[in-house]
């Protein structure tokens, strides 16, 4: 597994789009991961922060422009809902939604895909008789947790990004091996 922060070393600044990734590999074919990741319940149950997810709108799989809704919790900031929007699909290789502050929790309530408070994005690549499967994160541009901690502590920006970054590592790390766990599964 490998974990890294696009922009580490770096003054990171929240208007650079700080991004996190992590990889692993699973001795499983696309399809078979395909089929996990696809499944936007599933993280809920493996993910320390997102507690539950459905789609919306009579959505019952990814399809750009399709919404879910998410529910999620960190000790720090509480409980609290957003709406994603898929911005990509390419079925066995690419899942990507943008997370929107639908709820105005960070500022005025904000729907728009293409300035959205989180990124997220699963891409698949095949590999021998198994997958290559990465798993990343972009915070920004738009209003979020964080930015509510750097407005609070402006004098902290970088080591406030760097936590969250990690935080969202971690996360990653734990979800991409159940993935594994699961894909792997025989029977």
């Amino acid at each position: 597994m490998i974990g890294a922060s696009d922009i580490e070393g770096e003054h990171v600044r929240y208007s650079d789009g700080p991004t996190v990734h992590c990889d692993i590999r699973v001795e499983a074919s696309p399809a078979r991961v395909w089929a996990l990741v696809s499944d936007i319940a599933l993280p809920a149950r493996l993910s320390p922060e997102l507690q539950h997810a459905a789609w919306l709108d009579g959505a019952d799989r990814p399809v750009a422009g399709a919404r879910f809704e998410g529910h999620n919790r960190h000790p720090q900031v509480g409980e609290w809902r957003t709406v994603s929007y898929v911005v990509e699909v390419d079925e066995e290789r690419v899942f990507a939604w943008a997370v929107t502050d639908a709820d105005g929790r960070y500022g005025e309530p904000a729907v728009d895909p293409a300035k959205p408070l989180a990124s997220w994005r699963y891409e698949l690549q095949a590999e021998g008789e198994g997958t290559r499967l990465r798993q990343s994160a972009s915070l920004g541009p738009g209003p979020s947790g964080v930015t509510q901690a750097i407005d609070r502590w402006p004098d902290r920006e970088e080591a406030i990004i760097d936590f969250r970054l990690a935080e969202l590592r971690a996360g990653m790390e734990t979800t991409l091996q159940g993935i594994k766990a699961l894909a792997e599964r025989t029977g």
